[in-house]
């Protein structure tokens, strides 16, 4: 802001920057070299979360497993080390966003359980979903195959992330058309209950209530929102939440009736 009020300035009080030319050439020389030392420690600073990033990121690939081997055999069907790598970056990246260190000698153990259970519940809703007969037509896959491009800027874009994933778009296909067969299966015979008013009130007040124990604690209390305002959004995850519940509830329904053996 004090650079753009200078600029505005300048043309008004030019004789006077003039005449004491030489005080300001020591204050900008000041500045300068404020800025240059300010721009060396944000250049340390990236440099360390840099170096900090890429170091997380080695542990986490010491988790992942050959991806050629056979982590799991669900009902006959083969669940490989790459499906395994994929599913687990995932967790990872769960793990994470909670705050937590993935890599963490007992968070290790969670992510790796985690992991393959969410890949042999996949198996199992995607074989049921096979089995009722659910399929994807080519003009499905071609329009989820374009909506996935548009994401990327240039065709050679789309190339190096299928690249960076081990991917050809053939695979990339194949894996749409079960997202899809899964998606007809989750919307149509997985029920769920509705999402009461009563709900998204108790939901909405229970937020209010630890926003409030959190300012007695002595920690700033963010401005609750009103109600209403926030009332579509708490809903939406209230729907989410009880379908994650439902699918959670099919898989252990599943499960008794399958031969699953994990080979991890």
């Amino acid at each position: 802001m004090k650079k753009l009020m200078y600029t505005l300035l300048i043309g008004l009080i030019a004789a006077a920057l003039t005449a004491c030319g030489s005080n300001d050439d020591a204050k900008q020389s000041k500045s300068d070299d404020q800025k240059t030392a300010q721009t060396e420690k944000q250049k340390e600073a990236q440099e360390k979360q840099e170096k900090q990033a890429k170091e997380m990121q080695k542990k986490l690939d010491k988790q992942k497993v050959d991806e050629k081997k056979t982590v799991a055999v669900v009902n006959g069907k083969k669940v490989s080390g790459e499906e395994y790598n994929a599913a687990l970056s995932s967790s990872q990246a769960q793990y994470q966003q909670m705050g937590q260190d993935p890599t963490s000698k007992e968070a290790a153990k969670q992510v790796k359980q985690q992991t393959i259970d969410n890949l042999v519940g996949q198996t199992l809703l995607l074989q049921e979903a096979e089995n009722k007969g659910y399929k994807a037509t080519d003009e499905e896959v071609n329009k989820k195959l374009k909506e996935t491009k548009k994401q990327f800027k240039t065709d050679k874009q789309f190339k190096a992330a299928l690249k960076d994933a081990g991917l050809t778009q053939s695979q990339l296909k194949s894996e749409l058309a079960d997202s899809i067969k899964y998606q007809q299966y989750v919307d149509k015979d997985i029920q769920t209950p509705e999402v009461t008013d009563k709900e998204i009130q108790d939901y909405y007040d229970q937020f209010a209530k630890q926003s409030q124990s959190q300012a007695s604690g002595g920690k700033e209390q963010s401005q609750m929102p009103k109600f209403e305002d926030v009332k579509p959004q708490i809903k939406q995850q209230l729907e989410q939440q009880k379908k994650q519940e439902a699918l959670e509830k099919k898989v252990e329904e599943l499960k008794k009736n399958a031969k699953v053996e994990v080979k991890l």
